[in-house]
């Protein structure tokens, strides 16, 4: 009943799994600065205490005593200073950040305002504010009062909050540079990839398929989605325990990031106890939402990174898609390092009970990449540098990815022909294409694209 009462802004927050919640409050700028709103109170009350009940004035020296009158004066000032200096901060924060976004990414700024130490600042600013605020109230109607510690936490406050404001400043400057930012984003994929999805999937999931319960497959049931929406989390653990006591296997028509309309399929089943099962258990344990997350989602963490790269292709900023490129790789290395390409998921006796619609490395490949390199176009620096990460890359990974590293280089360059290329352009991405082709192995398919390569200047003269 309770909720029903709370405005829609709070209330979805009490109908969201907890992951979600937790991962949505972090991501709003009001969260930690509530947190430190509510702290100044505390503070509000202490320093009340200690001067008006505690006395503290008569166990310190007289010089550090400060009449009513004077404790008003210098408290209104600094309401009035403090809150002038956070608006002017936050103002001309906003304005630099919008026009960032604009120039690398919308997502820019709600990345400045998730991240930890924004909000902490920000959380110090509000905090100086309400608590001179507060305290303001207080003693107006104080005349013989004698304050020590309302006046010496004010000034203090009053230092930290330009303090704050130098680090912060210091801080958006730092943040905005653009390889923090990409560094930042790989970052944070890279924690999904080790946290979120290693403690998720990697500790079910199997090579070998074993019983698929091939005879029940002929009588499976198949449950389309109830509602349009991007899929967010997977409670993949409750799913696996449930369809063990049920007997039955559960196969994924989606992924996690994936966008399913009312009405598509959403998950089948069967087994020997598929009759008795009941399926909002199992829609119970996947959270549709409005908007993608990056809670499972590891390919929107590579699409965050490449819409840089590929905005700054069009701002005419090789080095910034240079960078994104190289963060890439590192991801891509990360992502085959940690994940084991197989949809099984089994229980404790090895037996599959959950059959997902996985990805495998050549995925991961194109969503780090494909973008990149198609709005790359007949831009043959950047898709040298392509090369050049996909070689990094070869020389890192398992035997078993390499083809699948080499068809996508080879694939890179079949639109070349097309092409005017200039003759240095030429040599430079035929040299690293070669380096790509003995990493992996494939020096013989070398040879047909450096004959093509070599021909495209006799074709256009």
């Amino acid at each position: 009943m309770l909720k029903k009462l709370l405005p829609w802004q709070l209330r979805k927050y009490f109908e969201m799994p907890r992951r979600i919640r937790k991962h949505e409050l972090q991501s709003t700028l009001w969260y930690m600065p509530g947190l430190y709103i509510i702290g100044s109170f505390i503070f509000v009350a202490i320093t009340l205490y200690l001067d008006t009940v505690f006395e503290l004035s008569s166990y310190v020296p007289e010089m550090f005593h400060t009449s009513a009158q004077p404790t008003r004066l210098l408290i209104s000032a600094l309401i009035g200073g403090i809150l002038t200096l956070s608006a002017f901060t936050l103002n001309s924060l906003l304005v630099v950040l919008t026009t960032f976004s604009g120039q690398f990414s919308p997502r820019m700024l709600m990345n400045f305002v998730a991240d930890r130490t924004t909000q902490h600042f920000i959380g110090i600013f509000h905090f100086s504010f309400v608590y001179v605020l507060v305290v303001f109230l207080f003693i107006t109607s104080e005349e013989n009062e004698y304050f020590v510690a309302i006046p010496g936490m004010t000034v203090f406050l009053a230092f930290v909050t330009v303090i704050t404001f130098i680090f912060f400043m210091n801080h958006a400057t730092s943040w905005m540079q653009v390889h923090n930012i990409t560094t930042h984003m790989k970052e944070q994929s890279i924690s999904i990839v080790r946290k979120t999805l290693r403690n998720d999937l990697e500790q079910f999931r199997c090579e070998e398929p074993n019983d698929l319960m091939e005879e029940e497959q002929k009588t499976e049931t198949l449950i389309t989605a109830r509602e349009s929406g991007y899929l967010q989390l997977i409670d993949f653990k409750s799913m696996i325990n449930e369809a063990k006591k049920d007997h039955v296997i559960i196969k994924l028509h989606n992924k996690v990031g994936d966008y399913v309309l009312k009405g598509n399929r959403y998950f089948s089943y069967w087994g020997p106890g598929a009759e008795r099962v009941n399926p909002d258990k199992y829609t119970s344990f996947i959270e549709v939402g409005y908007k993608e997350t990056e809670i499972q989602d590891i390919k929107m963490g590579m699409t965050k990174l490449s819409e840089i790269g590929v905005k700054s292709l069009g701002n005419n900023d090789p080095q910034t898609t240079i960078t994104v490129i190289h963060q890439m790789a590192d991801l891509l290395l990360e992502v085959e390092r940690d994940i084991t390409f197989t949809p099984y998921l089994a229980d404790q006796n090895n037996q599959v009970r959950v059959i997902m619609d996985a990805e495998d490395f050549s995925y991961y490949l194109y969503r780090g990449f494909g973008y990149l390199r198609h709005y790359a176009g007949d831009n043959y620096p950047i898709i040298t540098e392509i090369i050049i990460a996909l070689s990094m890359v070869a020389q890192s990974i398992s035997e078993d990815r390499l083809d699948m590293v080499w068809d996508f280089a080879k694939n890179s360059t079949d639109h070349i022909p097309k092409q005017f290329i200039y003759e240095l352009d030429r040599d430079y991405l035929l040299k690293k294409l070669y380096d790509l082709a003995v990493f992996t192995n494939h020096q013989q398919d070398y040879e047909p694209i450096k004959k093509r390569l070599l021909n495209i200047e006799k074709k256009h003269s």
